[in-house]
């Protein structure tokens, strides 16, 4: 659940679409607690062998710039042969009218 106090500025949505091997929830986790990022709620799924998670994140503690951690998941994304996408709740929010 999340709370009511934190601002939406500081809240994004990450996603991550791919095959589904072992160690994929580990790393994009590992990835955001390195920079103090907290998961605020989480789902995940697979269908047929494809692996889909959705995680709304804190980024208020995050020591790193929002582009900054979006490239580190870009990295991260390569490495492990996933896409993984972060965006702001508050676009998000706008661009699927949640």
């Amino acid at each position: 659940m999340t709370s009511p106090d934190l601002d939406a500025s500081d809240r994004a949505i990450v996603t991550v679409l791919g095959s589904d091997r072992s160690g994929i929830v580990a790393a994009v986790a590992s990835a955001l607690a390195e920079h103090d990022v907290n998961i605020l709620d989480m789902s995940q799924t697979i269908l047929q062998g494809i692996f889909t998670m959705t995680m709304l994140v804190d980024l208020c503690n995050a020591p790193v710039t929002f582009s900054a951690l979006q490239e580190q998941l870009s990295v991260l994304s390569k490495e492990l042969g996933v896409q993984i996408t972060m965006q702001r709740e508050g676009v998000f929010r706008y661009m699927y009218r949640l």
